[in-house]
């Protein structure tokens, strides 16, 4: 909204120095540094409301006896990180963008579904919260709805995408681009519930998931920028999407929201996203790689991520093959998810956490290379 008004004003009156809003990396800069003022302005007086609601983390079965201490922690700090994305987005970004417009529905509809699940696990003390089969239609249909959009409307986006509607760019080959016909959408669907699903997967330990989200939402920024730059995407030989750009001021704010809730959730965590935050972010990274037609880049970038969901699928396929077959079930990983795996083998939570930003980094540097080695 501020960035409409001075624009506004700039067009009327031309005053100096408001044309450095016209910038995207300037308007992406104040996004980054917005959302870290909410987290720290608002994050205590929320986590404050949760502790005097008593809501708080419930014992996890599936964890190690270590995380027994953390019951009671306060849960649904997500608001904290929907607040501190959405508000900057709000106020730096150009709303009348189509892009913009997306990504913030998927973000709103994907936190409304994690809060509801919070709500009935630590509220209403439902221990499985919201049913899974309806956790997963609102994944699907929010995919449902995307992928339809780009597929049936992408004029409404881009008038330029149509050309590109249901297709994909392939990592690492200069010009080459993967045409999935009406299989876009299927895809679609199952990219922004995956990445949901795998984030919310990760959320395990205290730092781990948001950390990771802001290194992959660091990169997707870079991303989106250059596509949405003509000079830059024709340099490197990728799509050029009108408008794309602006998606880099969305992903500077939950940069900037990642950081400020880090502050609160690094070990020992003060507070936990909850749902609320990890469907919400798990959703928006998958739903931006869609809107940037980088899809296949999203198991290199998010490799950690990918590595934790099927950790679990391995090991509970694995587990109900063999208790089918021998009549008890056996384990490929002392614990699953796999970051549990290495708090079994004794690993301090906070050097698991520390390793995976590593990894993350490395698979940062590498998302960005696939863009040179063409």
């Amino acid at each position: 909204m501020l960035y409409h008004l001075i624009d506004y004003i700039d067009t009327l009156y031309d005053p100096p120095g408001f044309g450095m809003f016209q910038f995207i990396t300037f308007r992406a800069a104040l996004a980054a540094i917005t959302a870290l003022i909410v987290s720290f302005w608002f994050g205590p007086k929320i986590i404050k409301m949760l502790r005097a609601k008593q809501v708080g983390e419930l014992a996890k079965y599936e964890a190690p006896e270590r995380h027994l201490k953390k019951a009671g922690t306060p849960t649904m700090g997500g608001l904290i990180i929907l607040l501190a994305i959405l508000a900057p987005t709000v106020l730096w970004g150009d709303l009348r963008n189509t892009y913009v417009q997306l990504i913030i529905f998927v973000t709103v509809w994907l936190g409304a579904v994690g809060f509801m699940d919070d709500y009935l696990k630590v509220v209403k003390k439902k221990p499985k919260g919201l049913i899974g089969r309806y956790k997963i239609i609102g994944q699907i249909l929010i995919g449902l709805i995307i992928g339809c959009i780009i597929y049936f409307f992408p004029h409404w986006i881009d008038r330029d995408l149509w050309m590109l509607k249901s297709s994909t760019t392939v990592p690492f080959f200069k010009d080459l681009e993967f045409d999935l016909g009406f299989f876009y959408i299927p895809m679609v669907i199952f990219i922004i519930t995956a990445t949901s699903n795998a984030v919310n997967l990760t959320d395990g330990l205290d730092g781990l998931a948001i950390g990771l989200v802001g290194i992959v939402g660091l990169t997707l920024a870079v991303i989106a920028y250059i596509s949405g730059n003509s000079e830059f995407s024709s340099y490197l030989t990728i799509p050029y999407l009108r408008g794309n750009g602006e998606l880099a001021v969305f992903l500077a704010a939950l940069v900037g929201a990642s950081l400020g809730f880090l502050w609160y959730n690094a070990h020992p965590a003060q507070v936990f996203m909850g749902d609320t935050g990890s469907l919400a972010l798990g959703g928006a990274l998958g739903a931006v790689c869609v809107l940037i037609k980088k899809e296949l880049l999203l198991p290199t970038l998010g490799g950690i991520f990918l590595a934790e969901a099927l950790s679990v699928i391995i090991q509970r396929g694995y587990f109900k093959y063999t208790k089918k077959k021998y009549g008890e079930g056996k384990r490929v990983f002392l614990m699953a998810p796999i970051h549990h795996h290495f708090e079994m083998q004794g690993l301090p939570e906070s050097k698991i956490v520390m390793r995976f930003y590593i990894v993350a980094i490395i698979l940062m540097i590498l998302s960005l290379a696939t863009f040179k080695v063409r």
